[in-house]
């Protein structure tokens, strides 16, 4: 998925259950023909108590598409609306929505081509799932609506002749299910699963670095102290900073300092006997994000190979069954989840780097980092203020989304999920938290300059040294910071670490 989503691979029809679809398809066609079946011979929503002429189901399918295409605000970005629409080719994979095959090749051609329907980021209740933001992707499948396309914002009509494709068709209940279900969200989360697990791998990679710089004892992360927590992640953690640390002449060894060499008459000790919380206790802090990831892992995986449709077509048991499954409340509280953690990552950022720019708190370090004059250049004084703000404002943004229900639809969806919002904020966050990453790893490498411990770093950490300092040069003179920022954060982002080998 990542390959598709990251590096332009293409999707093979070859071994696509396209065969299936068509079998659900026709059974759907025969079974329907004389059957009361909703979304298909009635309205929509509190409009299913009315049947629909047979002469105009076409009519209605279209009506869905037109008439929920109300989206407000700034489109979804590229990235997350071919998520979404591979989530949604996913959900009609499991050949149980009776939709016409030539469905998922027209979606297949648009994810390959880099087709982009406008997808306005407000619109979804997340209760019949993604109906207005789904509904604007359906709206282009039938040749209406804008693309974005080649990096413009154009017309599908032109766009779709220009490829020489076709809009597909309404044979029997197209408009309902293409609009009916939760894969904006999970195309939304996708995106942000992958970004979030990135993010704690920095997060785990920053720490290691942090108790390089402070010369922290290394029992913090040692597996005798961390198993018997019993807590898994907890323990990963911790051998994964074992794993990253392995070679660092920064660390000391408490039994060598402490225990080998006859401190027992010393009154005071220079050096801490324990590190500040946000540098020691990095397993059990990052320890239970790396486990709600996990969990996010598997719901999300699991949600884009359902069948998030309503009604679901069973051709085996030649039946259709009405129920909800394109509530979105899987999606919705995971993201909660998510966005929950990735603010702790944050916090933990944050007050690392006060740890660095403190030069009363760390004892070793100059104020700000400042390798100029002091009183005359300010060091990085004011990247803390951008850090801090942004971090607050993820604090703001913690408080659960899942739970902000408000009926609407003539109270038809009298409880909803608010999905596509959670995963929206969540997005946001996770914005927030690469901004305030990237500023720590400029002070990290500052920090390795002003104490001069480069060759003495282990190797893992001597090479996101280097890579830093190729984007950013030892900080003397006082200067603007905020291309700096924004080129580290944008390596972070295209330079996955892969230190936890997560598909």
């Amino acid at each position: 998925m990542k390959a598709i989503l990251y590096q332009g691979e293409s999707l093979k029809k070859d071994g696509l259950p396209l065969k299936a679809v068509e079998n659900c398809y026709e059974f759907l066609r025969e079974f329907a023909s004389d059957k009361i079946i909703y979304g298909i011979n009635t309205g929509f929503g509190p409009m299913a108590q009315w049947r629909v002429d047979d002469d105009r189901l076409s009519e209605l399918q279209y009506n869905i598409i037109r008439s929920h295409s109300t989206g407000a605000g700034e489109p979804l970005e590229d990235l997350y609306v071919k998520a979404a629409m591979i989530a949604r080719l996913g959900v009609f994979l499991q050949c149980r929505s009776g939709i016409h095959p030539e469905v998922c090749e027209l979606l297949i051609e648009f994810i390959n081509r880099g087709i982009y329907p406008f997808i306005p980021m407000h619109g979804s209740v997340g209760a019949s799932g993604d109906l207005v933001q789904l509904a604007h992707i359906a709206l282009t499948l039938i040749g209406e609506g804008e693309v974005h396309y080649k990096g413009e914002w154009r017309k599908t009509a032109d766009v779709m002749k220009e490829n020489g494709l076709k809009p597909m068709g309404i044979h029997i209940r197209e408009g309902l299910s293409v609009t009916n279900g939760t894969s904006v969200m999970t195309g939304i989360a996708m995106v942000n699963q992958f970004q979030a697990e990135q993010l704690t791998e920095w997060a785990t990679m920053a720490s290691v670095m942090m108790n390089e710089i402070a010369s922290s004892f290394d029992d913090l992360m040692s597996e005798e102290l961390n198993d018997c927590r019993n807590h898994y992640g907890q323990s990963f953690i911790a051998a994964k900073m074992r794993e990253l640390s392995d070679g660092s002449r920064c660390l000391k060894k408490r039994e060598h300092e402490l225990y080998d060499n006859g401190h027992a008459g010393q009154k005071v000790f220079e050096h801490k006997v324990q590190a500040y919380y946000s540098l020691r206790c990095t397993p059990q802090i990052l320890g239970p994000v790396y486990e709600t990831l996990q969990n996010s892992h598997r719901v999300i995986e699991e949600e884009l190979n359902c069948a998030s449709d309503n009604p679901i077509v069973d051709p085996d048991s030649r039946n259709v069954y009405h129920g909800g499954n394109f509530h979105g409340d899987y999606i919705s509280l995971e993201e909660d989840k998510v966005k929950i953690a990735m603010v702790r990552v944050a916090m933990t950022a944050e007050r690392q780097l006060n740890y660095l720019f403190h030069d009363r708190i760390n004892g070793i370090l100059p104020p700000f980092l400042n390798l100029g004059t002091l009183g005359l250049n300010y060091g990085m004084q004011a990247c803390q203020f951008t850090a801090t703000s942004t971090t607050a404002e993820c604090q703001t943004l913690a408080m659960p989304n899942y739970v902000h229900s408000i009926p609407n639809n003539n109270d038809n969806q009298d409880i909803v999920s608010m999905g596509t919002n959670t995963a929206l904020i969540c997005k946001h966050v996770i914005e927030n938290v690469y901004q305030v990453t990237a500023i720590q790893y400029i002070a990290l490498a500052q920090a390795i300059d002003c104490l001069g411990i480069k060759d003495r770093l282990a190797p893992a950490t001597s090479r996101v040294y280097d890579d830093i300092r190729s984007l950013v040069g030892t900080i003397i003179d006082d200067k603007p910071f905020y291309k700096d920022i924004s080129k580290v954060e944008t390596f972070l982002k295209d330079h996955p670490l892969n230190i936890f080998n997560q598909s």
